[in-house]
């Protein structure tokens, strides 16, 4: 456990880079993501070459997209860097995830259709597996291009549900225990019974108790999470 200097703390606090770890063994895997998993972990006995995975913005679809390309060796690509990458390259490493193709989770919108069509059809060619990872499914994108259309319609659809009460807690405890916080179960509690009910809206709670912990030179108590929470439900917050 890092322990903190209240006088420096309450002074200036630091806020350090924190970056979430993507291994295997800290998926938290429930109810709402099961299928997701088990397909990942099924590599390479797909029903198809091309996976559409669709889920809520925070839900792990990035963190699955990330032991896939573990697992087979792959790459992945930003859909909005499709456009500038050469499909024939990038199929070379035989399995490829397409992350966000429909731009809900960023600022440069969804992936250019020709430049996916380009992709999947190299794919075929190539025999490589394609993974694309989205927000909402092919039919709510806009999709002009009748052949992507098409292409996408016949692929293995799997979906991450909202996530329960018990794997939002057991998220909390994980994404404190990231940070190298110790943080008591009322806390928890507390926290989950008046937050919004989303993984996206957790990670960012956390990282804005943990701003304000350090800020004031404490623990994570109740108080601070009352005020923080407060905060954010007034649209305040900073993001993560």
């Amino acid at each position: 456990m890092v322990k903190r200097r209240p006088d420096e703390a309450a002074q200036l606090p630091l806020h350090l880079p924190h970056e979430a770890s993507f291994a295997r063994d800290d998926f938290l895997v429930a109810d709402c993501n099961r299928a997701a998993f088990e397909l990942v972990e099924r590599w390479p006995d797909w029903p198809s070459k091309l996976v559409v995975l669709a889920g809520p913005t925070g839900s792990g679809k990035s963190h699955l997209a990330d032991i896939w390309r573990e697992r087979t060796g792959g790459t992945i690509i930003p859909a909005d860097a499709l456009s500038r990458a050469d499909p024939l390259r990038l199929v070379e490493a035989r399995a490829i995830a397409v992350e966000d193709a429909d731009g809900a989770t960023g600022a440069a919108g969804r992936c250019d259709d020709t430049a996916l069509f380009h992709l999947l059809n190299a794919a075929r060619a190539a025999g490589a597996f394609v993974l694309i990872t989205c927000r909402h499914w092919p039919e709510a994108w806009g999709i002009r291009l009748a052949d992507l259309k098409s292409r996408l319609r016949a692929a293995t659809p799997v979906e991450i549900g909202e996530p329960d009460d018990d794997l939002i807690r057991r998220v909390l405890v994980k994404l404190f225990a990231d940070r190298q916080i110790s943080i008591d179960a009322a806390v928890v509690n507390y926290l989950l019974v008046r937050m919004e009910r989303s993984l996206a809206t957790a990670s960012r709670l956390v990282a804005e108790l943990d701003r304000e912990a350090l800020a004031r030179g404490r623990a994570v108590t109740r108080p601070i999470a009352a005020d923080v929470l407060a905060r954010l439900s007034h649209g305040n917050g900073a993001e993560p």
